[in-house]
């Protein structure tokens, strides 16, 4: 027991006692190194040998740069600077450009594989070769074209099928590809049209007699002023009306003074005035001074506007002829002009905003209230009317405004963004994007269009990526191209 505690004591003073003898060797060996690298002493043959083995061998742990290949694709600054050029230069003192390789710039796309690798890899087999201009034109074995093109081959893994394209990761992200989901959301598209605004028909009238007479004296009334329902307009004097007032008012005497007179004959008294479209005004200033004027005041037949005034002191009017137009602006109509493909898309009770072109900013809310049952000929419209609140008058006849009508409906449906789209005419496409670079060409059938999207019919799931950017640089790629005109070509078939 005691040998062996003696033992396992000397063990930590040996160890101390080679650590040191290291440190010694090695001090040594650091000054024999300074003085051989200050003085002209001839270095030892064995330490040239070794000094020169460690130049040439690499550091542990460094890695080796690969050796650059490719064609020289620009050239850049040899001082680091951001400053490059397509072509050989020199830099303000006078050094050269360095030539930048393919295989030093930064890449999007997988490399070709060095010699070595690919004889490693062993050769791809050749499917077929297709026409280099993108034509739905392939050939078991290589061949040229019409203008002495090459066929390029297609290997294996390369196509998954006739309508599939695959384009490199690197093309995508040069191009800016981007996809989105469908969604489905509600679709609303506001329609504008250009209109006027109208006269409500309805609010029209106009002041003219029943039979021949004069104009005894007008008010002070003109063209634009605003009169009231019963306002005195004008004085009328005529033979025809002068006997009926006094028939009436002979009947009115015989029966205040007790006489035989049947209410009969008192109702076709008044009836003869009323058919001479006299006023209930001036019958009742008959009854209460139980005389006949020389003239009565003719008063206006509503609110409104004077729009025309052609009745003139001491003239004569005929039965039938216009003394004054009277209008009512209190509601006016804006009638709007559609072009014919959009007037399936509008319907009586859809909200409409009037913006009249002379008031910047100022926008009257209405509803449509008739859609016009006919097209104008000429130019191919149809036309809706939507009836508009003039409290303040500010809406005036032929006024020019631009309309904006709330199409569509809160119902969500099947829509992609609109530049996603390729519309031929005869036909419309999207590319689906199936992942990994692979898109597909797809047939649809498309609905409406409305703040940048577009409903679709058929042809797509809701599960589907679409392409928004750049489709139609994806559809410049020859493979998309002989996908697209295959798809063509299987459409024509019988």
């Amino acid at each position: 027991m005691r040998r062996a505690g003696t033992h396992g004591g000397r063990n930590p003073m040996r160890n101390l006692f080679r650590f040191l003898v290291l440190i010694l060797a090695l001090a040594g060996a650091a000054a024999v190194g300074v003085v051989l690298g200050r003085s002209d002493m001839p270095r030892p043959s064995w330490l040239s040998g070794a000094m020169a083995s460690l130049t040439k061998s690499p550091a542990v742990g460094a890695v080796a740069e690969p050796t650059p290949i490719g064609p020289v694709i620009y050239y850049r600054d040899p001082d680091g600077l951001a400053a490059f050029s397509a072509v050989p230069a020199k830099t303000a003192a006078g050094k050269d450009y360095l030539p930048v390789r393919a295989s030093e710039d930064i890449q999007f796309e997988k490399l070709p594989a060095a010699p070595e690798q690919a004889a490693a890899a062993g050769p791809k087999r050749i499917k077929f070769y297709r026409n280099p201009m993108g034509l739905p034109d392939t050939s078991p074995t290589p061949k040229k074209d019409s203008m002495g093109m090459d066929y390029l081959p297609v290997f294996d893994g390369e196509e998954e099928d006739g309508n599939t394209v695959k384009v490199s990761a690197g093309k995508l992200q040069k191009v800016g590809v981007r996809s989105e989901p469908v969604e489905f959301a509600p679709l609303t598209m506001p329609l504008r049209a250009p209109g006027t605004i109208q006269l409500d028909e309805r609010r029209v009238s106009v002041v003219a007699l029943r039979f021949e007479g004069f104009v005894d004296a007008v008010e002070d009334v003109t063209t634009g002023g605003v009169v009231r329902k019963g306002q005195p307009l004008m004085k009328i004097y005529g033979p025809a009306l002068s006997s009926a007032a006094a028939e009436y008012l002979s009947v009115l005497n015989g029966r205040a003074t007790g006489g035989a007179i049947t209410t009969q004959a008192l109702t076709g008294a008044r009836r003869r005035l009323e058919n001479l479209a006299v006023p209930e005004s001036a019958m009742s200033v008959i009854e209460r001074t139980r005389e006949v004027p020389a003239a009565l005041t003719w008063p206006a037949p509503q609110d409104g506007v004077i729009l025309e005034r052609m009745a003139v002191n001491g003239m004569r009017a005929a039965p039938g002829e216009v003394l004054f137009r009277v209008a009512d602006i209190s509601v006016m109509w804006a009638l709007i002009d559609l072009a014919e493909r959009d007037l399936s898309m509008v319907a009586v009770g859809q909200l409409v905003r009037v913006s009249p072109r002379g008031m910047q900013g100022k926008t009257f809310a209405g509803k449509i209230a008739l859609v016009y049952p006919q097209i104008n000929k000429e130019t191919r419209t149809g036309r809706v009317r939507v009836e508009l609140a003039n409290p303040d008058g500010a809406l005036m006849p032929d006024m020019y405004v631009e309309a904006q009508i709330a199409t569509g409906s809160e119902r969500p449906v099947l829509t992609v963004a609109d530049n996603s789209v390729i519309d031929s005419g005869a036909r419309q496409i999207v590319l689906i994007d199936k992942g990994e670079g692979r898109f597909e060409p797809r047939k649809v059938k498309i609905g409406r269009r409305g703040s940048g999207r577009v409903e679709l019919l058929e042809g797509i799931t809701a599960e589907d990526k679409v392409v928004v950017s750049a489709n139609f640089l994806i559809d410049a790629e020859s493979n998309l191209k002989a996908a697209l005109q295959g798809l063509d070509s299987g459409e024509k078939q019988p």
